[in-house]
């Protein structure tokens, strides 16, 4: 019997373990370049891709997981925290289903790749 009921407990966590969600995750981008990780969300929160302009004319982004309850909202960071000086308002729209956050945005294997072409060209022109 204890058998059985371990068997039935190691097949549950193996199916929630299997139905997490899986996001990409950047902290902070800016313009079109946001360099980016997967993540796992927790129970709960949903994939989200954040939108917003630093000082009226820098692109900003963000990816991740966020709360449900503050998806498609509108944020202002301030800096510090604590103050009402404000560095940028950040719009958090969410979607459902696994790496639904993923354009636009930059791999680090690709910037890796692209940093190194620059390089050899650099020296090629030098």
């Amino acid at each position: 019997m204890n058998r059985i009921v371990f068997q039935l407990v190691a097949v549950g966590v193996l199916f929630a373990v299997g139905q997490a969600l899986q996001c990409y995750e950047c902290k902070i981008g800016f313009w079109n370049l946001c360099i980016t990780k997967t993540v796992t969300c927790a129970e709960g929160e949903r994939c989200f891709s954040g939108k917003g302009k630093a000082a009226g004319f820098v692109d900003v982004s963000m990816k991740g997981c966020l709360k449900l309850n503050k998806c498609n909202s509108t944020e202002d960071v301030n800096f510090p925290s604590s103050s009402n000086t404000t560095i940028y308002k950040m719009t958090k729209t969410c979607c459902l289903g696994n790496l639904c956050n993923a354009a636009p945005g930059v791999s680090s294997s690709a910037l890796v790749l692209s940093t190194v072409a620059a390089l050899l060209m650099a020296h090629m022109l030098v």
